[in-house]
Parts: structure tokens; sequence; C-alpha cells
């Protein structure tokens, strides 16, 4: 009988993760922002052109044995960057998919490994008195599995520190 009440309690805990996991939302958004003394039009090209992204990418150093494939355009609408690395930065492929020049940038990126997805990512640049601000925000579809996986973990908290680790590389190279 001990172990018919421990599975039951196991079929219990699972129930409930998952009826929790359909309470999700059906989307996710991760933003974060950085003020900067950079001008738009210093800060674009480091955004634009996917070769600049190693001075400031949060990623770029985690793997050094990582494999970097640039095709399409050289930078701007039709760029593309593909990698594949170890566990930690998996593999997938982003490519410039929209731009206005010093202003605003999207990026269709697509995660193959460790996990599937398919997000928007926007780089919105607004010149302020003294610089810029820059806005880095990631959404996309919360699938099932996400949802699930959204119980034990935020989302926000796990690749926002990355963007804020990003943005702030970003503000010492475009400062110089």
């Amino acid at each position: 009988p001990m172990l018919l009440y421990i599975l039951l309690a196991v079929a219990a805990i699972i129930v409930v993760v998952l009826l929790v996991a359909m309470t999700k939302p059906d989307t996710f958004t991760v933003e974060r922002s950085i003020s900067t003394s950079a001008s738009p039009e210093q800060l674009f090209p480091k955004l634009n052109d996917f070769h600049a992204w190693a001075a400031w990418s949060p990623w770029e150093k985690i793997d050094p044995d990582m494999r970097r494939t640039f095709s399409g355009a050289p930078n701007g609408t039709g760029a593309i960057y593909a990698w594949e690395g170890n566990k930690k930065v998996g593999a997938g492929r982003m490519e410039i998919t929209a731009q206005t020049p010093a202003s605003s940038l999207t990026i269709k990126l697509d995660f193959l490994r460790p996990f599937e997805a398919h997000n928007i990512t926007t780089f919105t640049l607004t010149a302020t008195g003294h610089g810029t601000s820059v806005r880095w925000q990631m959404a996309g579809p919360n699938t099932f599995m996400g949802k699930v996986m959204s119980v034990f973990m935020n989302m926000d908290t796990m690749i926002g520190g990355d963007f804020e680790r990003g943005l702030e590389n970003l503000k010492r190279t475009a400062e110089g």
C-alpha cells in the first residue's frame, strides 16, 4: 500500500503542475533597456552587422569552439547568422528581417538545440538629449512545454540577465 500512496502522490503532483501550466500565457516577452551616451548612428552598425556581435553579445564567449556561419546580405535586411556550439549555446539561426537605420532592427530568431523555438527579437534606438536609449526585446509563442517549464523557472529572469550583460557590453563598446 505504501508504494500505491507514493504513486498517487506523484500523479497528483504531475496533475497540479499540468493544471498550473495550462494557466500560463500563450506568449512571452523579455525586455531590457539601457541608456548610453553613444548616438543611434554609433550604435546601429553594432546591431545591424552580425560580424560586430562578437564584441558585445553575451553568448559569444560561452563556447570558444562555437561554429559561426554568416550568409545572405553582409549586413541589414537579409543578413543571416547561424551558430552551432556546446550544450550551453546550442544551435540556431538569426535573420534580419526589417530595419530602419539608426532606429530599429527586427530579427527572426530560430533556436534548434537544445530546444526548438521561433521568436522575434527587436532592437529600438531612441535618441535622447544625452545619447540613446536602447531597448532589446524578444517575444514569441509559449508552447505547452514552455508553459510547463515556466512553472519551475522564469523566462524573464533566465534571459533578462543575458540581455542586461549584452546591453552593458554594447554600451561599453559604443562609448569606446
